[in-house]
């Protein structure tokens, strides 16, 4: 069992558009763990986008006004929590960024941010939950994503929690280099995505890991995709909340 927090608290997930049309397992998975940790979690129906692709295209007036929208849907919560570094990292770091210091919205939104956690940073460093071993042992290589390792600090954390499982972790080389996804990156630049995430395979495959985890769904379809065209059919790809919540099979 789960650690549960002194007393409820509400949380207010983020679903992420990846999570939510690619992988809706691993928004299941976080609110298992959420739960189970005491938090009243409540998921916005009418939650969307928090607007990176538009912010790192350029776009910074949509992006301003999902971040508007998220501040109207999230605001109530005691904490927000999401299952992505990159989304979590967009809140947390960039969306203050988009509202002058003059703006009254800008602390109201300064506010928001400092309340909001990638899921794994939340269940460490927040929840401090104590999870029970995992029912099957199994090894696992950790993928550090780019934005939640260097804009969210996160790092020790997953590896920690993998540790109260009972699980192995066999360290990849270089895991803390980029897969190739970066969202707009690998559609600008596919050649070199595609060498990325072929040098990630081969790190993947020598670390004689039984699963390969991470922590923002993007890179974890790419490096899937990858290990799925060169055959690597017996190394299974999981998002770190489906590994936690042993929702593996």
């Amino acid at each position: 069992m789960l650690k549960r927090a002194a007393r409820p608290e509400t949380v207010g997930l983020f679903a992420t558009c990846l999570v939510n049309t690619m992988r809706p397992r691993v928004g299941f998975a976080a609110l298992k763990l959420l739960e189970e940790a005491g938090f009243t979690v409540e998921v916005p129906r009418e939650q969307t986008c928090c607007g990176q692709p538009n912010y790192n295209s350029g776009d910074r007036k949509s992006a301003k006004e999902m971040a508007l929208r998220f501040l109207e849907l999230y605001e109530r919560f005691d904490y927000v929590v999401v299952p992505s570094g990159s989304c979590g990292a967009m809140i947390r770091v960039h969306y203050p960024a988009l509202f002058a210091e003059d703006d009254p919205r800008h602390e109201r939104m300064k506010t928001l941010a400092a309340r909001t956690y990638e899921l794994v940073s939340f269940l460490a460093d927040v929840a401090k939950v104590e999870l029970a071993p995992a029912r099957t042992a199994q090894s696992v290589t950790y993928h550090d994503a780019c934005s939640g390792l260097r804009e969210l600090k996160v790092k020790a954390q997953p590896r920690a929690l993998m540790r109260q499982k009972n699980l192995e972790v066999k360290e990849m080389e270089d895991a803390e280099v980029c897969c190739g996804f970066g969202g707009l990156f690998c559609v600008k630049y596919p050649d070199v995505s595609g060498e990325m995430v072929r040098r990630k395979g081969d790190a993947i495959k020598a670390s004689e890991a039984e699963i390969m985890a991470t922590g923002d769904v993007g890179c974890l379809l790419n490096m899937e995709g990858a290990l799925a065209r060169r055959g690597e059919r017996d190394i299974k790809a999981l998002h770190i909340a489906e590994l936690l919540a042993d929702m593996t099979d």
